[in-house]
C-alpha cells in the first residue's frame, strides 16, 4: 500500500465519517477545492482555523540549470500557492 492517499480514498473516508454518499462528499469536496482555488485566485488568503491557511506569494525570475545538459535557464516569474498548517494540525503530526 502507498503512503499516499488519494482523492478517491479522501471521498470515501469523509463519506464513511460523514454517513453520506461518496457522490454527494465527492461533489462537496470538489466544491471546496474550487472555491479555495478561486479565491487564491483572487490574491485572497483562506484561513481553516486549527487546520491552516492557503496564500499565494510572488517568486522573482531567476537562473537555474536544465539538470540533464547543465545548461543555464532563465525561470519566471510566477504566483505559487502555499500552505501554513494550523496549531491543531502541527500539534497533531507531531504527536
Amino acid at each position: 500500500m502507498s503512503d499516499n492517499m488519494t482523492k478517491a480514498e479522501l471521498v470515501a473516508d469523509a463519506a464513511a465519517a460523514a454517513g453520506t454518499t461518496k457522490a454527494a462528499t465527492e461533489k462537496v469536496l470538489n466544491a471546496v477545492l474550487e472555491s479555495i482555488e478561486e479565491a487564491l485566485v483572487k490574491g485572497k488568503n483562506v484561513t481553516l482555523v486549527g487546520f491552516g491557511t492557503f496564500t499565494t506569494a510572488s517568486r522573482q525570475s531567476r537562473e537555474g540549470r536544465n539538470p540533464k545538459t547543465g545548461a543555464k535557464i532563465k525561470i519566471p516569474k510566477a504566483r505559487v500557492a502555499k500552505f501554513r498548517p494550523g496549531k491543531k494540525l502541527r500539534e497533531s503530526v507531531n504527536k
